[in-house]
């Protein structure tokens, strides 16, 4: 029986961009979130971007962007990060990839003092880590997406301003859309 490699997580390197837009293509069968993480980068818009390594390859990705809430008094919460894209080549999928990506990511996010993290994710995925409906927080997003798949986790108490307030992703994102 051939054993797998012991999976690391770590930040992002150079080296690692070629295989990370292979892999987002491969893990999601279609270029706009390849094309995301290329534009994201290009803009400034990373925050933190983590590859798992097998070996020497790139198996799984996750990259974290700054975002704004926009509160319906009309100040802006700043702090707050978007999780998205998150990819695993299918070869990999359902090992435990991206949940250790997920819980990497948060706990960097923390020790870097973010308030908190949103998403457009599966809500049978990332209830797991601590994400709730963002609507529970008051907050919702500036497009059309059902409530479980909008979803939110307070890095701090209170990290994702306690009120009602719309969410933006950076303009990269519009652009996919």
């Amino acid at each position: 029986m051939k054993t797998q490699p012991e999976v690391t997580i770590r930040e992002e390197r150079p080296e690692d961009i070629p295989a990370i837009h292979a892999l987002q293509l491969a893990a999601f069968g279609q270029p706009d979130e390849a094309v995301l993480v290329d534009a994201l980068r290009a803009g400034g818009g990373v925050i933190l971007s983590l590859v798992a390594v097998a070996g020497d390859e790139v198996v799984g990705h996750v990259l974290f962007s700054p975002i704004e809430i926009v509160s319906d008094g009309g100040g802006a919460l700043r702090g707050a990060t978007g999780l998205a894209p998150m990819g695993v080549l299918p070869a990999w999928q359902g090992r435990g990839v991206g949940g250790a990506l997920v819980r990497e990511g948060l706990e960097r996010l923390r020790a870097l003092g973010r308030r908190g993290v949103v998403l457009v994710g599966h809500p049978g995925y990332y209830p797991r880590f601590g994400f709730q409906p963002a609507s529970r927080l008051g907050l919702r997003w500036e497009h059309e997406v059902p409530d479980a798949a909008f979803m939110a986790i307070e890095l701090r108490e209170g990290g994702l301003g306690g009120g009602p307030g719309v969410v933006r992703f950076r303009p990269e994102f519009d652009a996919v859309n």
